[in-house]
């Protein structure tokens, strides 16, 4: 069975691209958020495999999103997701317990490796 994975990111194209990778990568998609708040519902109800999150969204950022996953299930799969120039947010994710960070733009085989080491 595939694994499953929630994608989290305010723009609808970084999402589709992540989507587009990770499908044709046999990847399955549990579903697709546009902020931290709804990404914690989701990962709720759906309890995906694995999570990519971006840092910074409207409502509730992704750290905050990752902490609150992570208080849910402390054995949660989160990577996150970052422009270039956020080094310091993503220290702050690993250190709440991110599994890896991937940089925007996306380059398909970093996506892989990272959601391949994060699940194995």
């Amino acid at each position: 069975m595939a694994e499953r994975i929630l994608i989290v990111d305010d723009a609808a194209f970084m999402r589709m691209m992540v989507k587009d990778i990770l499908t044709k990568n046999g990847y399955e998609i549990a579903g697709e958020a546009e902020d931290g708040k709804k990404a914690v519902e989701l990962y709720k109800e759906q309890q995906p495999d694995l999570v990519t999150m971006d840092i910074t969204m409207p409502e509730m950022d992704g750290i905050a999103a990752l902490k609150e996953i992570k208080s849910e299930n402390p054995n949660a799969k989160v990577i996150m997701c970052s422009a270039m120039g956020q080094q310091a947010m993503v220290v702050d994710a690993i250190q709440a317990g991110a599994k890896d960070f991937i940089v925007k733009p996306f380059q398909a085989d970093r996506v892989i490796e990272a959601i391949q080491k994060a699940l194995s």
